[in-house]
Parts: C-alpha cells; sequence; structure tokens
C-alpha cells in the first residue's frame, strides 16, 4: 500500500485543488493537507530492477472566478530508498536498497558538461545520460565539485532509471569557522534540497567530497581550527536541514565515509572508498584485487581523448603528447608521463601517434575493468562501483570514458561489458601477476598459469546455460576444452573451479571464455593473457569487412585482442567496439553513422 500527503501552503488564505495522475493518464482530484491512498501504486525502480513510472502532483490556487492564479507541478516516483550500513563480519555495509531490494551500483561520477554553463542544454544531458544507460549503468554520482544540476538532469534520471549519488558543492577544502557562513549554508542547502527532494532518482545525499580524506594532509594549525567547524556544518547543520525538508532521504556527511567525526577516514571496511593507488601511486592493475572495498565510488585512470577531438586542438606539428598544447590540454600534472610509463608496462611503444591515443584508452579501460570485475565478483560484500569519471568540461586528456564532444572511448565501451547485468569474468594468475618483470630470475621469481571464472547475476531472475572456455594458441586453434552447466540465482554470484594449466606458454596461448544461456544466446564473452601484452606473439589478424544492412561483418585469421572500429570522416556508435575474437567472423551493428571509410586496428598495431 501506498499512501501520499500533498503539504499546500498559500501566502494568504486561498481555495486550492490538488489533480493526482497516474502514468497511464488517470486523473483524481485528492484534497490538500490529507493523506490519500493510491490505488493499484505502481513503483518507481532503478535501471534493471523493474520500470520507473512517474506520477504527476498539480496544486493550484484557484481565483474567485475558478482562474487558475498559480500552480506547482512535481512528477514523483513511488519508491522506498535506504541505505543499509550494517555491522557485519567484514565491517559495515554499505547498499543501497529500493523497494526492499538490495542492488550493487553501477556507474560512474559526473561533472559539469561544460566551462560556459549556458552550453548545458537538456538535450545534451539526455545524450549523456542516454550513453550511461547504454553502458548498462544504473547509478550516477554528482561530484561537490561542481556545481547544483538544472531540474532536468534529475528529470532525466527519473525518466531513464539512473539512481544519483548527490554530493552537496563542498569539496576538498576546508572552511573556517563563520556565523554567516554558517547561515549561508543553511540556505543553499535548504534551497536545492526543496527544489529537488521530490525526485526518486536521488538515492543518496552526500555533505561533501573528501575534506574528511584530505585531513592527513593539512598542518595542525588548519585542522585544530577547522576540524570542529566541519564536524559541526557537516554532522549537525546540514542532516538537521535534511531532517526538516526530506527525512526520508539517506544521508552521509562526506565520501569517502566511514565512522565520522575524522575517525580512521581511509577505512575500507566501512562506507564508500576513493582509491587511486593504481594511477596516482603507479600501482599496477592486479592491485585491485588485493582490496575488498564495500562500495568504491571514485578511482580512475586517464587516458587521451578520441584522435579527431585532438585533432580540433592542435596543429600537425602540436600532435606530440609532450608539446606544450598537449600538456595545456591535461588534467593533472606529470600525467602524460604517468601514461607512458604505465604504457611501458603493458605494450611496445607506438610509433604513430594516433596509435599512442589508442593504446592509451586501452590501458585505462583495462584498469577498470580489473577494478570493477574483481568487485563484482565479490558482490555482497562489495555493492558498488562507481568509476571516476563520466564526462569531461573541455577537450582534454582526463580520466573520462565520454570526451568532450560525446566520443566514446575505449573505457565506455568496456563500461558496457563489465557493467553487463549477467556477467561472466575471469580472474586469472600469471607471469604479470607474479612476476612482473621479466629480468627478475626465475628462480626466485617462479610463476603459475591458472584461471577461475565467476558468473554474476544482477538481475531479479535466475539465469542458467552454459560456460564454454578454451585454451588456444595465437592462430587461435584450441588446445584444451572446458564446459560447465551453470546456473546463478538473482542478485547474485557463482564461482566456477579454477583451472591450472600447467606453466602453459604465456608467449603465445591465450584463454578465451563466453557464457552461452538456455536460449543459445552469448550474454558475456572475453579472453586473457598470461603475459604483458607487449610480450605475447600476435599473429597478423589480416582484418576485413563488409558491410550488411547495418552491420559490419568483420572477419580476423587469427587471435585479435582489443580490436577498434573506427573512421576519419564520421563517428560511429557501435553495439560493441574495443573487443576481443578468435579467429573467424564477428557481427557489429551500426545504431548511429553510415559505416564509411572503416578502418579496424588491435593490439598487434601497437609497434
Amino acid at each position: 500500500k501506498v499512501f501520499i500527503t500533498p503539504k499546500v501552503k498559500t501566502d494568504e488564505p486561498a481555495t486550492a485543488k490538488v489533480t493526482f495522475t497516474s502514468p497511464s493518464g488517470e486523473k483524481v482530484e485528492i484534497a490538500p493537507n490529507e493523506e490519500y491512498e493510491v490505488e493499484s501504486p505502481r513503483l518507481w525502480w532503478p535501471r534493471g530492477l523493474g520500470e520507473q513510472p512517474l506520477y504527476t502532483v498539480r496544486a493550484e490556487i484557484l481565483d474567485t472566478d475558478g482562474g487558475v492564479s498559480d500552480f506547482s507541478e512535481k512528477k514523483i516516483g513511488l519508491r522506498e530508498m535506504k541505505l543499509i550500513r550494517k555491522k557485519d563480519r567484514w565491517g559495515e555495509s554499505f547498499t543501497h536498497e529500493c523497494n526492499g531490494v538490495k542492488f550493487f551500483a553501477m556507474g560512474a561520477d559526473y561533472i559539469p558538461e561544460d566551462c560556459i554553463y549556458s552550453r548545458c542544454t537538456r538535450e545534451r544531458t539526455e545524450k549523456l545520460i542516454q550513453q550511461c544507460v547504454f553502458a548498462n549503468f544504473n547509478a550516477i554520482r554528482i561530484w561537490g565539485g561542481g556545481y547544483y544540476p538544472d531540474d532536468f538532469f534529475f528529470d532525466l534520471c527519473d525518466e531513464y532509471g539512473l539512481v544519483v549519488f548527490f554530493d552537496l558543492a563542498f569539496a576538498c577544502t576546508f572552511l573556517y569557522p563563520d556565523e554567516h557562513q554558517t547561515e549561508s549554508i543553511k540556505t543553499e542547502v535548504r534551497q536545492n534540497l526543496m527544489r529537488l527532494r521530490h525526485h526518486p532518482s536521488i538515492a543518496l545525499v552526500c555533505g561533501n567530497n573528501e575534506i574528511e580524506a584530505c585531513a592527513p594532509k593539512r598542518d595542525k594549525r588548519t585542522l585544530d581550527t577547522c576540524v570542529p567547524y566541519a564536524i559541526e556544518i557537516f554532522e549537525g547543520v546540514i542532516p538537521d536541514v535534511l531532517e526538516e525538508v526530506c527525512p526520508e532521504i539517506p544521508y552521509i556527511h562526506t565520501s569517502p565515509v566511514t565512522i565520522g567525526r575524522f575517525v580512521d577516514p581511509q577505512n575500507e571496511n566501512f562506507g564508500d572508498t576513493h582509491y587511486w593507488n593504481v594511477w596516482h601511486q603507479g600501482e599496477p592493475f592486479s592491485e585491485y584485487r588485493n582490496h575488498y572495498f564495500r562500495y568504491l565510488s571514485e578511482f580512475g585512470f586517464q587516458s587521451f581523448p578520441c584522435e579527431k577531438t585532438v585533432n580540433s586542438f592542435t596543429l600537425p606539428e602540436e600532435r606530440n603528447i609532450f608539446s606544450r598544447i598537449m600538456e595545456r590540454h591535461q588534467r593533472n600534472a606529470g600525467a602524460n608521463s604517468k601514461i607512458i610509463s604505465y604504457l611501458s608496462q603493458t605494450f611496445l611503444y607506438p610509433t604513430d601517434f594516433g596509435t599512442l591515443l589508442y593504446a592509451s584508452q586501452l590501458l585505462q579501460a583495462e584498469a577498470m575493468k580489473y577494478g570493477v570485475e574483481h568487485l563484482r565478483r565479490n558482490r555482497g560484500r562489495c555493492m558498488g562501483a562507481l568509476y571516476w569519471q563520466l564526462n569531461d568540461i573541455w577537450p582534454v586528456a582526463s580520466w573520462s570514458s565520454i570526451d568532450y564532444y560525446g566520443r566514446l572511448k575505449a573505457l565506455h565501451y568496456y563500461a558496457k561489458r563489465f557493467f553487463s547485468p549477467v556477467l561472466l569474468s575471469c580472474c586469472e594468475i600469471g607471469e604479470t601477476t607474479t612476476r612482473p618483470h621479466v629480468i627478475l630470475e626465475p628462480d626466485y621469481y617462479d610463476y603459475e598459469t591458472k584461471a577461475s571464472l565467476t558468473l554474476t547475476n544482477d538481475t531479479t531472475k535466475k539465469v542458467s546455460g552454459t560456460v564454454k572456455a578454451t585454451l588456444r594458441n595465437a592462430e587461435s586453434e584450441i588446445l584444451e576444452s572446458y564446459e560447465w552447466k551453470a546456473s546463478v540465482e538473482p542478485l547474485s554470484v557463482t564461482h566456477l573451479p579454477e583451472i591450472d594449466f600447467h606453466k602453459t606458454d604465456v608467449l603465445n596461448n591465450y584463454y578465451y571464455y563466453e557464457f552461452i544461456d538456455d536460449n543459445g544466446s552469448t550474454v558475456s564473452n572475453g579472453s586473457v593473457l598470461f603475459t604483458a601484452p607487449k610480450h605475447f606473439k600476435f599473429k597478423n589478424p589480416n582484418f576485413s569487412y563488409k558491410i550488411e544492412g547495418d552491420e559490419i561483418v568483420i572477419t580476423a585469421e587469427s587471435y585479435a585482442k582489443s580490436i577498434e572500429i573506427y573512421s576519419d570522416t564520421e563517428d560511429l556508435l557501435l553495439s560493441d567496439n574495443f573487443f576481443d575474437m578468435n579467429k573467424g567472423e564477428r557481427r557489429v551493428k551500426i545504431l548511429s553513422g553510415n559505416g564509411e571509410n572503416i578502418k579496424l586496428r588491435s593490439v598487434f598495431d601497437i609497434k
């Protein structure tokens, strides 16, 4: 049963009328300030769990002639949203729950779409939200270092079913005590929450971004002055405002959040976490597997934007990543060198500028894949993965998966796969995880070649089918085959047995896996190497392709990794891109574009 109470206030005595309209258009007039039971209520759900029906509530003030003097109209969703923070054997959970169903949050962090705010239109934002839906997002985090988005941003999240982790606009800085500032903060928070509180997509309000986490970097004098005031504002003043205007919306005082009051702010076993050892500290991608975050709300890796985007702000002679103009179009000091450092560990050095941009995007995509797939394999202990970041504020090298002009980087296509509601993922052990540098003495740094598969189901229905896996050589010839009948209950995971390949030839052999459901459809697939791609002896796939209707049919003569389909003359949106394939044929749908002047490349071409 669902009840609503429309709270109507007028400046002076007046006749008020409230109309309640169902998603199907049925209207009923209800009494102001009285409880009303909704007949046959249709619940609002996050994407993937159900539909997003919206009801319209309209309050009108009528003049003496029955005309409308003023009105207020809002669309609402009928749902119950909670944040479950419960002690358990690992620490404390951090889980969204909608209508009694706990779900794994999958998405990214949103920043302003342009440094000139008037360019941020509903049409532009809707395209971005549609790109989130394309990549199987069910959540989006509004980063507190930007600004309060327009109403239409939240309208779109309501319509498309993206739950919002909503930072208030306080980020990365300490506030000094000031009573006028305190009143200003109360007004700012109250006005924005009054404006936005009716949106069903808002799953969480967060007081600030990283103010508590930044404390260890501050001097004692600043901390002595500012910490008590921060506790007053974010653990006292702001939650009091929420209690007044929207007590039903979950609140955390900071992100990342743990116990509170600046106690142990980096504890990974409590609350949400921001993790940057991969990237800022130079740790390898495999380091993600040593951490079991409860909810990872910020983690990322940089790449360069798409080549057409780089060409828009450079002259031909400036197309070197260490040119002045390229370094000016960079969000992180020294980051271009950092990309090269990670590239040296992973790929051969690209001698072509466009290939270097492509390789950087693969690094970013593989880093995020390592993190997300590990967290989804540990569903239950971890219940959220929101990578940094979704979009760009200008054309720049950054952590985004979509560049400023809306072009999808490799990461966004990878995200479509690693956020797939049903995911088959692989945890491999090879030379890169146990003997990362070939110069190390094998007697002391020996290696194994093993792999284990996990089937993750984030749908509300049981899934069953067949998992097929093969060890193959670079020509895609099958060396060993494995097959399991597999089923996984709703909102859970199934782990398959580990396979020991007994030190297979890491330079020539790879592992390919796929999940085929009971209807015969391939739901999820992928491949892994047991050495760095730069050392694997790829054969030339000698790609060819043809266009059949709205499909591109690709043929490869050998195994190919991270195949990119692109065009110099148009921006293509494809059903899949940057994917692995065995020798043979692969079909990809053209979702946008004509498929003219298509080119193909893979990791084989990074040299």
